[in-house]
């Protein structure tokens, strides 16, 4: 079981963080321009879930699974994908020279300079920006966060995986 969370929840982490990261060097000046996109891109890696738990179900168990030990496994490759998520964006992150917050903070600006905003509204904005920079910069901080945009989606993906694969007749073992 180990090996099978091990396995998915890498592949699922690389596929993510691969695709947000293509996505936005294609992007490039206007970095996370689409939320949706990025979710998106969360589903489709986190859908290993789904495999992982299906192939334990099938290979090991022999088509039948329990709500409980069918969660756990998703469970764990969620966390897995999750913390692979983060590890691979640290990386990005110091290839890049941890240019990617001071390019957001300046795409935000800009976004709402165009849109009209300006005097105590943009400078308020402006602080505020700075201030995430600021925090964004410190490890202890941005980890957590990073860990956080992702781990709600897998443990979502690893609950209705759950309550589906527990019945042997959802995508049934083949004979």
């Amino acid at each position: 079981m180990s090996r099978t969370i091990l396995t998915y929840g890498l592949m699922s982490g690389a596929v993510i963080i691969l695709g947000i990261i293509i996505s936005i060097v294609i992007q490039g000046d206007a970095p996370h321009s689409s939320v949706w996109l990025g979710y998106l891109i969360m589903l489709v890696g986190l859908s290993s879930i789904l495999l992982a738990i299906k192939q334990h179900r099938d290979k090991v168990l022999g088509g039948v699974i329990k709500f409980w030990p069918a969660f756990l496994i998703g469970l764990g490759v969620a966390v897995v994908a999750s913390l692979a998520y983060v590890l691979i964006w640290e990386i990005y992150l110091a290839v890049t020279h941890y240019r990617f917050m001071d390019q957001y903070a300046a795409q935000v600006l800009a976004a709402k300079k165009a849109a009209g905003v300006s005097g105590a509204a943009y400078a308020k904005l402006a602080a505020e920006m700075e201030a995430m920079k600021r925090d964004y910069a410190n490890p202890l901080y941005r980890l957590p966060m990073t860990f956080a945009e992702i781990f709600p989606v897998g443990l979502l993906v690893a609950l209705v995986s759950a309550a589906l694969l527990r019945n042997p007749r959802f995508l049934p073992a083949k004979a």
